[in-house]
């Protein structure tokens, strides 16, 4: 008996999403996560996002679950398709375990940094700065396979950072307020992660 057409169709889109259905899924969990967080409105963003005093006061699952929460709906769906895009570029570069690494490795540069560096920066959310650490992670990997998409990829990055320390928010970052730093800081978690990490010599 051969596989219903609705289905075989549903499995070649979760392939498409970076190389077989295993990755798709995890791609599809990761964003419903993101939305679902985002989901418990106001309450659940004041108990769950960065909060400098309740972090001092000892609230410390704050440093895991502020880069899953977001401002609203429009900012979490953004995030998605950020993921998406990071997915789609660089998911296969590293094994999934190497990517738990990348993404607690920015959590933590990004906790690390507003805290010690940034004390203006009362209460933070979203997933971009973590975004941020999962470009830098994959373009290390495209350089060190000697492509040459990985120097426009530094490029780019390099050149986004500069201007947001420089100037601000890309004027596409919308009105929704931007922590740049958090950008910066993931970068930083990404490329330390990236430098103890073995990436695939093939990754398709």
């Amino acid at each position: 008996m051969g596989v219903p057409g609705p289905v075989k169709r549903v499995r070649e889109l979760l392939r498409s999403l970076n190389g077989d259905a295993g990755y798709g899924r995890a791609l599809l969990a990761s964003c419903a996560l993101l939305l679902a967080m985002t989901a418990t409105g106001d309450a659940g963003r004041a108990l769950l996002r960065y909060d400098r005093a309740a972090l001092a006061a000892g609230q410390l699952w704050r440093l895991f679950s502020a880069h899953l929460v977001h401002l609203d709906l429009h900012h979490a769906l953004l995030n998605c398709l950020g993921l998406v895009l990071m997915w789609a570029l660089f998911a296969r570069d590293y094994r999934p375990r190497q990517w738990l690494i990348v993404t607690l490795a920015a959590m933590a540069a990004i906790d690390a940094g507003l805290w010690l560096w940034d004390s203006t920066v009362r209460w933070y959310v979203g997933s971009s700065g973590v975004l941020h650490g999962f470009m830098a992670a994959g373009t290390v990997a495209r350089l060190r396979r000697g492509e040459t998409e990985g120097w426009v990829l530094a490029a780019f990055l390099a050149g986004k950072l500069a201007w947001e320390q420089g100037v601000g928010p890309l004027p596409l970052s919308g009105s929704d307020p931007v922590v740049v730093d958090a950008h910066l800081y993931g970068v930083a978690g990404g490329l330390v992660a990236a430098a103890f990490l073995r990436h695939r010599s093939q990754p398709l």
